[in-house]
């Protein structure tokens, strides 16, 4: 594999990583580990650190989707490698 097929994997596993962290941390972190201190603060009447177990974390997943999708196609264009 030349250097430009190192430096694009490179960017698309940075990119991955940063995802996958946004997401352990949203799912496990507000849903699990931080929803007793998340549960503190109100938001529609219901706990915070509940919302997100059932709510946020989605809206947050299908943030991530749109996010995961616009940065790839920059890699890709950045790369060349676009469709």
């Amino acid at each position: 594999m030349d250097d430009t097929g190192k430096a694009y994997w490179s960017a698309v596993l940075g990119l991955l990583t940063k995802v996958l962290v946004i997401w352990f941390v949203v799912s496990f972190g507000a849903g699990i580990l931080f929803a007793d201190a998340l549960n503190s603060i109100k938001l529609g009447g219901y706990p915070l650190g509940f919302w997100f177990a059932h709510q946020g974390s989605i809206y947050i997943f299908i943030a991530l989707i749109f996010y995961y999708a616009k940065a790839m196609n920059k890699i890709d264009r950045k790369f060349d490698v676009h469709e």
